[in-house]
């Protein structure tokens, strides 16, 4: 860890601001951390989410990092002083930076204009060298497919830098242009054995290696913001499920995790990166986590099916019934529904869900669901065997044998889907915390303030989810009976 401790970290108590954007909100939570243990305040939430534009889906961005301003200047005012501020995100999108400006709204990672760039690349290196050179699912919004894009259109010829959201946001609130290790992962472009920028993958792809800027590990401070009193900015798992990951309360090494929200990002944390054949086959990636774990999961399509689904029949005057009583009537739904595959691409860009729901089956001559409680159903417990199907396949690949289940994030406040994960597993579920980004972020945070060296929060990732277990013990849910199959 670099950077000088400041005078908070002396102090038996300190608060700090974790900006927390997810795909379809942000949040900034003020964390107050002490020998008590953790509270944490939302002090502001906004909206993010996809805008459509002429040349496509964008991402707001001025809105907003407006947004983010506000709060953190709440936050400030709040807390009297904060110790210091961290962000994530949702990964693999970017800015274009020319003189310390943003060139254009970055594009939204739903967008389909990446289909030049998946050609071009797949011209040039197989998927399987490329795996074994990065780690990575392979997935058509991935940055290297963005940015090879843009290279096409000659979009990079007018930056300088190219940063990752959460990395945008740092460097307009500080001035300093860095790129945080745990998010660099997700962009195609980083060694998975080196963790360093992979020279010979960006000459191959035609990319300017100066567009990259340096890279700093979770902890680091790089600067401050001189609109809060020169407050310190400390790089935490910029990338939102790393931050989710150091906030999973584990008690032990061999579990399995899902970080439930719009997306659903299930694996396990390993050492070392699994770069065979098999892994690749499988769909899974390496990703970097906090201290240089692996993140070595598969992303699942996730909560992104209901939201869409709740989206579309409120605004088509189906339903007017809040989401908690949609999920009350489907839990009520007595008999077995047919399940779909969750992970289909057909699912992945914003439009009419229930309508492509609908037409994945009658296009395989399936009956599907019927009516809302029926498909609310269906979308939860196809996803929960995703889940599950995904956990096997991760242990099978690791050697591990993961007895538990940690679900973190927004999913782990449903509880029909933890108790469909738990069944169809046929392991324990362990549910909760919903912040845990948020917490991952502000225990990442204190450490590198120096709150680390005080007993009551120690300094190794496991020192840290053990102080997170005891301040937010998870909710045990148990397979009432074998797997289902």
């Amino acid at each position: 860890m670099s950077g000088t401790p400041t005078s908070a970290s002396r102090r038996a108590e300190v608060t700090v601001a974790a900006v927390d954007l997810g795909a379809t909100s942000g949040r900034v939570i003020a964390g107050t951390v002490s020998s008590d243990g953790i509270r944490l305040d939302e002090v502001s939430r906004f909206r993010t989410g996809a805008e459509r534009r002429v040349d496509g889906w964008h991402w707001d961005f001025a809105r907003i990092f407006g947004d983010v301003q506000a709060g953190l200047g709440a936050a400030h005012r709040a807390a009297g002083e904060l110790a210091s501020v961290g962000v994530d995100s949702w990964a693999v999108d970017y800015g274009l930076m020319a003189g310390g400006e943003l060139l254009r709204e970055p594009f939204h990672y739903r967008d389909e204009r990446s289909e030049r760039g998946v050609r071009w690349v797949g011209e040039h290196i197989t998927d399987r060298e490329l795996f074994e050179r990065n780690g990575l699912q392979y997935l058509p919004f991935n940055s290297l497919y963005q940015l090879e894009t843009d290279r096409l259109d000659g979009v990079l010829d007018d930056a300088s830098r190219i940063l990752l959201i959460p990395d945008l946001v740092v460097a307009l609130l500080t001035g300093r242009e860095v790129a945080e290790r745990t998010n660099a992962s997700t962009t195609g472009l980083l060694d998975a054995r080196t963790h360093e920028w992979d020279n010979h993958l960006l000459e191959l792809l035609g990319l300017d290696r100066t567009l990259f800027p340096a890279l700093v590990d979770p902890g680091t401070v790089v600067g401050q913001i001189a609109t809060l009193g020169e407050t310190p900015m400390v790089t935490v798992g910029s990338h939102d499920t790393a931050s989710a990951v150091v906030g999973v309360p584990a008690t032990t090494d061999d579990f399995a995790y899902i970080s439930c929200g719009t997306w659903g990002l299930v694996g396990l944390e390993l050492e070392r990166p699994i770069l065979t054949e098999d892994a690749r086959t499988a769909g899974f990636t390496n990703e970097l986590g906090v201290d240089g774990r692996v993140r070595f999961l598969h992303n699942v399509m996730g909560l992104w099916l209901l939201d869409e689904s709740v989206r579309q029949w409120r605004e088509d005057g189906t339903t007017t019934l809040a989401l908690a009583d949609l999920l009350g009537a489907a839990a009520e739904v007595a008999h077995a529904v047919p399940l779909f595959d969750a992970d289909d691409p057909v699912f992945m860009a914003p439009g009419d869900m229930p309508a492509r729901i609908a037409a994945w089956f009658d296009e395989r001559g399936r009956c599907g669901p019927s009516g809302i409680a029926e498909t609310v159903r269906s979308i939860i417990e196809s996803l929960a065997q995703t889940f599950a199907d995904t956990v096997e396949k991760a242990a099978a690949l690791s050697g591990r044998d993961a007895p538990a289940i940690h679900i973190v994030g927004g999913g782990s406040r449903n509880e029909l889907l933890c108790r469909s994960v738990a069944a169809r597993s046929g392991r324990t579920v362990l549910a909760g915390p919903s912040e845990a980004t948020a917490l991952g972020n502000v225990l990442v945070q204190a450490r590198a303030i120096g709150a680390g060296s005080s007993s009551f929060l120690g300094s190794d990732l496991e020192s840290l989810r053990g102080f997170a277990a005891t301040a937010f013990p998870p909710r045990v849910v148990r397979p009432a009976g074998g797997r289902i199959k």
